[in-house]
């Protein structure tokens, strides 16, 4: 019979699992254009997948329950909810021109389902190589910032082109150097955006702002790391 710790681990398992279910419930609000329901599902996402790792490892879930592959798991959660909803957003949300929103979101799900399928995705110090799919914050950049649609267009060919271009990006729990500075950069960037999603994705200059600067950090922390 299944013990308690069996069912602690499987339970690991369906918390990581939700995360398809907000992903469902965040593309369900994006078919009705309402994006601030949608980036409340995904930033519960979000925070389910910083978490679930954490709870696998402290309970051992891939020793106890070896049948289910908690890698693979995460791997089709994170793809929904990192990839394929906010390229359903980059295709309908009216971010981009209209001839080449559909295009873009079919460069977006394509790139990120071969970044997902790479073996080499991370470097051996836990850093990302490449851009690594963050889709649903460069939605959420583009909903806050509102640039022009021909400049968002590009931003998006950029950054799946980047995809592709071996340099490091920092994961924030996994990457050891400056993980102290890193971690409270992501809880205020955690914050930041909470606000922006409260004032309907138009937040005032100063989360705006706050939102740029600590993308820069994000992004300088792995390339100042290269090698």
């Amino acid at each position: 019979m299944p013990s308690f710790v069996h069912a602690r681990a499987f339970a690991v398992h369906i918390f990581t699992a939700t995360g398809a279910a907000l992903a469902l419930a965040a593309l369900v609000y994006a078919v009705r254009g309402e994006w601030t329901a949608m980036f409340a599902c995904l930033g519960i996402a979000l925070l389910v997948d910083g978490i679930d790792g954490t709870l696998a490892r402290r309970f051992k879930v891939a020793d106890v329950l070896p049948r289910w592959s908690g890698d693979v798991l995460d791997l089709v959660v994170d793809f929904v909810t990192y990839v394929f909803v906010p390229a359903y957003a980059i295709a309908s949300g009216g971010l981009l021109p209209e001839r080449w929103a559909l295009p873009a979101g079919i460069i977006v799900v394509v790139t990120g389902a071969l970044y997902f399928a790479d073996r080499n995705m991370k470097t051996p110090d836990n850093y990302f190589r490449g851009f690594p799919t963050l889709w649903n914050g460069v939605v959420f950049y583009l909903f806050v910032l509102k640039p022009a649609p021909w400049l968002a267009a590009i931003c998006v060919v950029v950054l799946a082109a980047l995809t592709f271009v071996p340099f490091k990006f920092v994961h924030p729990m996994r990457v050891a150097r400056m993980r102290a500075l890193t971690m409270s950069a992501l809880v205020l960037w955690l914050l930041l955006a909470l606000l922006a999603v409260l004032d309907d994705l138009d937040p005032g200059p100063w989360v705006a702002g706050g939102l740029v600067v600590l993308a820069v950090y994000f992004v300088s922390i792995g390339l100042t790391e290269q090698r």
